[in-house]
């Protein structure tokens, strides 16, 4: 199989079941940037040693592939309701902010995105899935847009902000305080 189709050299893709828009719709941004939030993990997960955080993040690109999928298929498709993510990973997703909370000192300051290598591309990914999540918001008011979604980028921003202090903390690496 080729990895190129020529299909996309007019400006244009297809979405879940053929129909085709522009590659700049709002549409193909969010999934983009969806795309662009698992790279980030991907990269962060290069530098983490410790096998709880890199599962745990392993699983996420997984549901942010599922995520992209549900995207790209329109509430019109008759395969529309299989594409759904569901609230079951974002329920995990609080569990394992609640349990890896635990582990961290309370904080007493805003923190600045760094620390160590692993810290620092954590930050970067909860930045970009911010991003994302405003891209879904946007589309919400274009197309309908399962609404798990924007509940699990924003669970999923919460849980990435954790982990990049979890990954700091346990390298013993400090956090960059704020100071105005």
């Amino acid at each position: 199989m080729k990895i190129y189709t020529k299909f996309g050299d007019t400006g244009e893709t297809a979405l879940y079941g053929g129909t085709r828009i522009p590659k700049d719709a709002l549409q193909i941004e969010a999934i983009g940037t969806v795309d662009e939030l698992n790279a980030y993990i991907g990269y962060a997960e290069t530098f983490i040693e410790d096998t709880d955080i890199s599962d745990l993040l392993e699983c996420i690109q997984n549901q942010l592939f599922s995520l992209g999928a549900d995207l790209a298929t329109p509430v019109s498709h008759t395969k529309s309701s299989e594409m759904r993510i569901s609230a079951n990973f974002t329920i995990e997703m609080e569990k394992a902010i609640d349990t890896f909370s635990d582990e961290l000192p309370p904080l007493t300051n805003f923190i600045l995105p760094g620390g160590g290598a692993a810290g620092a591309v954590l930050h970067v990914a909860r930045a970009v899935c911010r991003r994302s999540e405003r891209c879904v918001v946007r589309l919400t008011r274009e197309v309908d847009v399962n609404p798990e979604i924007v509940r699990f980028l924003n669970r999923l921003s919460d849980l990435l902000f954790v982990l990049a202090r979890v990954v700091n903390h346990r390298s013993q690496m400090p956090e960059p305080i704020w100071t105005s």
